[in-house]
């Protein structure tokens, strides 16, 4: 054992001396994506504007240094999350920001037992559709909250109900303000600066250069022009001292631990940054070949563990974050060495540097969230959703629609409800579609067994053959259908039941299928089914079970 663990912290050593090279390079490109985004998902959060950007970098510093080494995917990288911000936001205007603290740390505490429990793959059986779905929902909200900021203008919505639906009805006003009133120009075209340097900087920059980040460009040139033109509008505020925006438990904070609010809060919280970090972590691993697989029971602990020392110092919660883990792949990172190296640039920046934040304009911040909230919506997977399973994109667009009408909780409650439902619906649901073929006539009749309908005899008919297809889920909540179906077959005929499309068969439906072949033989009928099939779709889904079924049972 002692050699085995000797032998793997050598070849980790050695692997790290071999790509550090790589992982510098990676770092310092995630670093330049980490720094706007770490403080404009701050703004978007709702924590008090003179605390907003150190809160936020503090997180991306402990997303680095502390999630980053112990993460069970290797590449992702972990800081403040877009998709967090809406929730983060309305915790903040229910329990107030000195609250926020213990609700991440709550939900670190719950991350840190499902990870030591091995509940990572729990998290992960989550319908993509509910995921995207809440993500377009914050996109949009983001979408609409921002603009009204990068207008320097505050968001109508803020604190009151239906406040998405509010800022979203209100854009007109905004746009209006943005080019009408004097007060409001200055921002405006410094966000329009930043939002058009983002997409000239994707869309023609030679691919050399591609490594420095879109969104830092545009903050960079934002900043740059602003303080040329001398321009009148709001800066970000800065404490000198990084660990002046630290909100440290009190006595009463911990207080509220009794209250079930609370509670509420932080297991939310915990399902979404979970499901959100286990995701993106399974997007890491298809996006490279090089490092190992993520180990999701260790990425929970990791994530769990960054979350309480988030929580104890009252800043944001981390969770892995998409933007920056394919920043850090394409960029060539090789090991978890580049994720930790980014927070160290983070801190490093911080410490040396702080005065250069009061030079950065929130309307640039903003302006780089409205593109961001554009790209979190993604109708373009509502499209190939419906094409492929409207089922699907129906849960997606009412989980979209419920996060910006309502809420998020509500949207993810609303989300959670409806795949339930389509999972009790394909579990119970059973076509049966018998085809018959007349002697005295070629020609081919279908009818199609529902459970509201028990299908007419057969007798009328001289059949030469009966072909029967069984689609969905054959349970002992469809037992009588399939019963009554089989039933209406005379015993003189050629049946054949095909059940290729069968996705689930339980031990009731099978025991019937078997019994019903030995008296449909008896009384001189011929059967073909292909049992050793069947039999395979009932093992997928039996545990222990090692009776098997035959022509002969």
């Amino acid at each position: 054992m002692r050699q085995s663990s000797a032998h793997h912290a050598a070849s980790v050593g050695g692997s790290l001396v071999a790509t550090w090279k790589e992982d510098l390079l990676a770092s310092a490109v995630v670093f330049l994506v980490a720094l706007p985004l770490s403080m404009g998902i701050a703004i978007a959060s709702g924590v008090p504007m003179d605390k907003a950007a150190s809160v936020g970098l503090i997180t991306a510093i402990i997303g680095g240094l502390v999630v980053g080494p112990l993460s069970g995917s290797p590449l992702q990288i972990s800081g403040p999350a877009a998709g967090l911000a809406v929730m983060v936001a309305l915790f903040i205007q229910q329990h107030g920001f000195e609250s926020l603290g213990i609700i991440v740390l709550l939900a670190g505490l719950i991350q840190l037992a499902t990870g030591l429990l091995r509940l990572g793959q729990v998290f992960r059986a989550v319908s993509p559709a509910l995921i995207q779905g809440m993500l377009g929902g914050i996109g949009m909200l983001i979408f609409a909250s921002q603009f009204h900021v990068m207008v320097d203008d505050i968001p109508p919505g803020t604190g009151k109900k239906f406040g998405g639906i509010i800022n979203l009805w209100s854009l007109p006003l905004a746009v209006w303000k943005g080019v009408s009133e004097p007060m409001h120009q200055p921002a405006t075209l410094i966000g329009l600066l930043t939002i058009a340097t983002i997409m000239l900087w994707t869309a023609f920059v030679p691919r050399k250069l591609k490594l420095l980040p879109a969104p830092l460009i545009g903050v960079a040139v934002a900043t740059v022009a602003a303080g040329l033109a001398g321009l009148d509008l709001k800066y970000v505020p800065a404490p000198e001292q990084l660990l002046d925006a630290v909100n440290w438990p009190t006595l009463a904070g911990l207080g509220r631990l009794t209250e079930g609010a609370i509670w509420l809060a932080g297991l939310s919280l915990a399902f979404v940054a979970s499901a959100e970090s286990l995701l993106t972590a399974t997007a890491v691993d298809s996006m490279q070949r090089h490092a190992p697989r993520t180990q999701y029971d260790r990425e929970l602990t990791a994530q769990g563990i960054g979350n309480i020392l988030c929580g104890l110092l009252g800043v944001l919660p981390v969770t892995g974050v998409i933007v920056r883990s394919s920043a850090n792949v394409l960029a060539g990172g090789r090991t978890r060495l580049s994720a930790a190296l980014h927070g160290v640039w983070i801190f490093t920046f911080v410490a040396l540097l702080p005065g250069l934040l009061k030079l950065i304009p929130v309307a640039s911040l903003a302006a780089v969230l409205v593109y961001t909230g554009i790209k979190l919506t993604k109708l373009q997977f509502a499209k190939i959703l419906w094409r492929q399973d409207r089922a699907e994109a129906g849960i997606y667009a009412a989980t979209l629609g419920m996060v910006v009408m309502t809420d998020l909780l509500t949207g993810i409650a609303v989300g959670i409800g409806l795949t339930f439902a389509r999972l009790l619906y394909s579990f119970s649901h059973l076509e049966i579609t018998i085809t018959e073929r007349q002697a005295t006539d070629t020609s081919t009749k279908q009818r199609k067994a529902r459970p509201e309908k028990t299908p007419t005899s057969l007798a009328e008919y001289t059949c030469v053959s009966v072909v029967i297809r069984l689609q969905g889920a054959a349970t002992f909540m469809r037992l009588p259908q399939l019963a009554a179906a089989l039933e209406t077959l005379r015993p003189d005929v050629h049946v054949h039941v095909y059940i290729h499309d069968l996705t689930f068969i339980d031990h009731a439906c099978l025991d019937l299928l078997a019994n019903w072949e030995k008296q449909f033989q008896a009384a001189g009928g011929e059967l073909v089914i292909d049992w050793d099939t069947l039999h395979s779709v009932f093992q997928r889904h039996a545990w222990g079970t090692n009776h098997r079924y035959s022509t002969n049972a």
